[in-house]
């Protein structure tokens, strides 16, 4: 999808090759290709809309500036936007607790379990951390076994109760365990759901619920264009909802 974007955006920046200055007209031609280029690479139209408004009104508002050519001017105010636009600032996850929690849900198919590992092995060999993986997908089958081998690869332990069904029960019994035995973060790994599924929107509604995760983490696979966003709100909507209403 980023491959695609780029390559349309350089078509774009084109448009302006050979102008000497920037003018609204040569501004909104470009910036019209570039809306399209997002439009192809599935970004919402309203997203898509706002961001070449902001670029539209930076380019006329900078003028003609001398050594540097429209082309360029276009690339770097592109480029500073969509730097903002997909967070100009880094941001940490929350480990700090007593143990810290991580909470990772996300889709079907979406690499939770794999991720769930990978970012157990950056916070032990990173931050120097005692990690717990608590493997609290029971509807998935042989997810349990696969967290299990991953685990056991970065030599991280993996807490699990032969046989339970229950997240909740399974991820309170890992967290009781870090707090025995010294554990400063616990990563929930849980079961891949849609949000129209209402019973396992209940389920990780409950678990959030229970275990009070210092961090949540919606995982989503890089392809999915901007269903995401409808995602993740539902998804925020229904952990937020359960959280004010005490379930």
């Amino acid at each position: 999808m980023f491959e695609n974007l780029s390559e349309r955006l350089e078509r774009s920046f084109k448009i302006l090759k050979g102008e000497g200055k920037i003018t609204e007209i040569n501004v909104a031609e470009t910036v019209k290709d570039i809306r399209k280029a997002l439009l192809d690479a599935d970004v919402s139209y309203k997203v898509a809309k706002d961001f070449c408004n902001q670029v539209k009104d930076k380019a006329i508002g900078t003028g003609v500036l001398t050594a540097v050519k429209p082309q360029q001017m276009m690339v770097k105010i592109t480029h500073d936007e969509l730097a903002a636009f997909m967070g100009s600032t880094a941001q940490d996850i929350n480990v700090k607790g007593n143990p810290g929690i991580v909470l990772v849900a996300g889709l079907n198919g979406s690499g939770k379990t794999t991720f769930s590992a990978k970012l157990a092995l950056n916070i032990k060999s990173k931050r120097g951390m005692k990690v717990l993986l608590a493997a609290c997908d029971t509807f998935r089958p042989a997810a349990i076994e696969q967290i299990k081998v991953l685990g056991e690869s970065i030599e991280v332990p993996v807490f699990t109760i032969e046989g339970e069904k229950d997240p909740v029960k399974i991820a309170q019994g890992a967290i009781a365990k870090a707090k025995a035995e010294g554990f400063s973060v616990v990563i929930v790994d849980t079961a891949g759901r849609l949000a129209v599924d209402e019973e396992l929107m209940d389920e990780i509604s409950a678990l959030h619920q229970a275990i009070k995760p210092t961090e949540t983490l919606f995982v989503v696979d890089a392809m999915t264009g901007q269903d995401a966003v409808e995602t993740a709100k539902a998804f925020n909507d229904r952990l937020r909802g359960a959280h004010q209403n005490g379930r």
